[in-house]
């Protein structure tokens, strides 16, 4: 193997030197790299904490990206992230590879294979690593360790360009705040990151980054299932107020009678059964953040209970006299249209522009494009560490059958299918390393048509006088007949539909959803 000529690292060095965005910097270092040496796969990953997280790779299925590897369960891994030096394992190294099923020429378990891991460090600390893997056993054994140590410097230096200081610093006391964070709320998720790298989920990490070192009253919203608790940690976690705490109150969970004391706190006495003090949720979130989610279920009383305390910043504990000033930043989160709830006399309207001072709108699964994959990469990886499944792959069947339907009920559905699927895989693969998810796992997704109008045949028919209808109008009417007719023809598939009618089928759902077309999806196993 001839070592890297002066050209490719002049090109290099150019290339890291442009303002590229990070995906097309850490593109050109892998392509860099398999045009210097010859590998079937090679992939990026960013550490953090103690998982390693792909940041772009070539040679291996693309829900890769959306696995996150726990080091610890990884001996390969594990010897990488702990040598300051390039390791190239044996051909007939025994360890797990954690790529195993994952490469695209290869279905099924890895034959005899050659496998090497570059440690990236950046100031003394390890902030990636770069992988390499190749069907020729033995092909990496001859290159000079000089080349290595420049590729790795390279990606070192690409790698942390790419990666703000903010985030390296957060990195260095990841551990810590985690710990904190763990001790100090009163909720607690699976997960703390916003998976996805479609259009819509890039401005919503874009619109958090923004808002999140303010202080504004913040509301989410979106269809159930989206991931809007997920949002609001995302904004807690970015804020002045990360170490203390972020306190959960699920607003349809409160009983009437009790809303105020558990808001506010009590006071010995202050009703029947009220036999100590006892402090409320936004005592308890003082110094940090409250999230209110289901905030449209609250009951008009307790909303302008709600409203005082966002505008004098005070509580008042049930059967106390004094006042207690609070420091509490609002998030609140719904899946209603709480415009809609104003105008019908169900939502009060100060309440609502007191907390809608920075709204935030989470998109639905079906309207980012690409991200299934992703998700159901990072599910998988948390079903079989839950299952105890060395290994689970898609089918390539069955990635195209997930991206065509429209989960009505967004990424918990995803979240379901795929603990639900690995089960089944697991009964009927027994004994099998590599467990393989199919469309037979999954069970059918079959779409179910319901509309605001009663039927196809109920829509009226446009007007034939012009006088008494508007353009817009009857060009609206005549959209939602042809839409609800081929929507009924084809059993609800968007995808069939849009073909028929010749549109993007993201353009096609949100064509409907304007005139006013609800369309539901189910899956029956």
């Amino acid at each position: 193997m001839s070592d890297i000529s002066s050209k490719a690292l002049i090109e290099l060095a150019l290339d890291l030197a442009q303002s590229l965005v990070n995906r097309h910097r850490f593109d050109r270092l892998l392509d860099t790299v398999r045009k210097t040496i010859s590998c079937d796969a090679v992939a990026l990953l960013e550490l953090r904490g103690e998982v390693l997280s792909p940041l772009t790779l070539q040679g291996l299925s693309r829900d890769t990206l959306g696995r996150r590897f726990l080091i610890s369960e990884h001996p390969r891994f594990q010897q990488i992230c702990s040598s300051t030096s390039p390791v190239r394992f044996p051909a007939n190294c025994d360890l797990p590879d954690p790529y195993d099923g994952l490469l695209i020429d290869r279905d099924g378990d890895l034959p005899v294979h050659a496998c090497m891991g570059l440690p990236l460090y950046f100031d003394s600390k390890l902030i990636g690593v770069l992988t390499l893997d190749s069907f020729t056993p033995q092909v990496f054994d001859d290159i000079a360790s000089r080349t290595l140590e420049v590729i790795s410097a390279m990606a070192a230096a690409s790698l942390h360009t790419g990666l703000s200081l903010s985030l390296l610093e957060q990195q260095a006391y990841h551990s810590q705040q985690v710990l904190e964070e763990m001790n100090l709320s009163a909720w607690h998720s699976d997960s703390e990151e916003l998976i996805g790298e479609s259009v819509e989920m890039q401005r919503l990490k874009k619109e958090i980054a923004l808002v999140a070192p303010s202080d504004f009253t913040t509301l989410i919203q979106g269809e159930t299932g989206v991931g809007k608790e997920l949002v609001a940690r995302s904004v807690h976690n970015l804020s002045p107020r990360h170490k203390a705490p972020i306190v959960h109150v699920n607003c349809a969970a409160l009983p009437d009678s009790l809303i105020e004391s558990e808001l506010f706190g009590h006071v010995k006495g202050a009703f029947t059964g009220a036999d100590k003090d006892r402090a409320g949720k936004f005592s308890i979130a003082n110094g940090g953040t409250i999230f209110l989610d289901e905030i449209g279920e609250l009951p008009l009383v307790a909303q302008s209970k709600l409203l005082r305390v966002l505008q004098n910043k005070e509580i008042q504990a049930v059967g106390q006299d004094n006042s207690q000033v609070i420091d509490v930043r609002v998030i609140a989160a719904t899946n209603r249209n709480l415009l809609s709830e104003v105008e019908q006399g169900r939502f009060r309207a100060d309440l609502y522009h007191r907390l809608s001072v920075y709204p935030l709108s989470v998109p639905a699964l079906r309207d980012r494009a690409g991200d299934v994959q992703l998700l159901a990469g990072y599910f998988i990886e948390l079903t079989k560490r839950k299952l105890g499944i060395a290994q689970i792959k898609l089918q390539s069947d069955l990635v195209d059958y997930l991206n065509n339907y429209d989960w009505p009920g967004n990424v918990r559905e995803l979240e379901h299918l795929i603990s639900r699927a690995a089960l089944k895989a697991r009964a009927r693969q027994h004994n099998k390393g590599i467990v393989h998810l199919s469309i037979v796992d999954c069970g059918e997704l079959r779409p179910v048509v319901s509309s605001n109008l009663e039927s196809v045949d109920s829509i009226a028919p446009i007007i034939s006088e012009p006088s008494t209808l508007t353009l817009k109008a009857a060009t609206d009417i005549y959209q939602r007949q042809i839409i609800a007719a081929c929507l009924k023809k084809h059993h609800g598939s968007w995808a069939k539909a849009a073909r028929d009618l010749g549109v993007d089928r993201a353009n096609l759902n949100r064509l409907a959803k304007r005139l006013g077309l609800n369309i539901n999806k189910v899956i029956e196993d």
